[in-house]
């Protein structure tokens, strides 16, 4: 079974996050980097498919150079080889963009499945992993809490509202989205770090995929929020300033 990840590399969480000077994209000058947390999940879940069922494990990330560094993570933890299409530093590309590269670097491998985590740390658009399904035709589930390949098949569990989840069987080839804390993130081992140096790592110019690169969405504007203190005193007797702030810390402040 040939599986294909796609993973993404994102900001630090506890990078300082500046907005740039033309307000329209972050400071990248002094920013550090990781992979995305949900694609490391999506990585985890292939891995573990290959160790029950043999087969490939091939990680597809769309970045500028630096991204090599997330390429090699992931390597480093058990992947067989990976693809690099090369964009140029800047802005992030869109869910649209970023799906036409990825399905056109995926396309000539011919997968059985294709994971992706359900959204990106810095987006959050949480549509890639569709977007590419439709794009290449594949059947496709979010949201995946396990993943059961069978004979021409995978049956999946998703994670629905209030508790409940879905099994759903689906036809090969597939994209699945996967949730986040679906299993254990494995770290990558020395030995691990040693033989990721010596794994195929092929770069492609996204000009070389005769892709629509372009973003259809445009960022207008980066900006930090607004923080303000509001004090509201409640009257009455205490059963009716206990019932006034069960209402606001329901309806208001949505910490109930």
């Amino acid at each position: 079974m040939k599986i294909i990840v796609s993973v993404k590399q994102v900001p630090a969480r506890d990078s300082a996050l500046r907005v740039n000077n033309d307000g329209k994209w972050l400071d990248e000058s002094d920013l550090s980097y990781e992979m995305n947390e949900p694609d490391a999940y999506a990585l985890e879940e292939a891995l573990q498919l290959r160790e029950k069922l043999g087969g490939e494990v091939v990680v597809v990330c769309a970045g500028p150079q630096r991204a090599t560094q997330t390429i090699r993570e992931a390597l480093a933890k058990g992947a067989d080889r990976a693809i690099h299409v090369e964009i140029a530093e800047g802005p992030a590309l869109d869910a649209l963009a970023t799906a036409r590269l990825l399905a056109k670097a995926a396309q000539s491998e011919s997968p059985d499945l294709i994971l992706t985590g359900l959204q990106s740390d810095d987006l959050g658009y949480g549509q890639t992993g569709v977007i590419v399904a439709e794009l290449l035709g594949f059947s496709h589930a979010t949201i995946v809490m396990e993943v059961e390949p069978q004979d021409g098949t995978v049956r999946v569990k998703r994670e629905l509202e209030d508790g409940w989840f879905q099994h759903v069987v689906l036809p090969l080839p597939v994209v699945l989205t996967i949730q986040s804390g679906i299993k254990k993130l494995r770290y990558a081992t020395l030995m691990g770090i040693k033989k990721a140096k010596t794994k195929e790592v092929k770069t492609i110019a996204a000009s070389e995929l005769e892709a629509d690169a372009s973003s259809s969405a445009a960022m207008d504007q980066v900006y930090l929020p607004q923080r303000s203190k509001q004090t509201q005193i409640l009257t009455g007797n205490s059963k009716e300033v206990a019932h006034q702030l069960v209402e606001k810390l329901k309806f208001e402040a949505r910490v109930l």
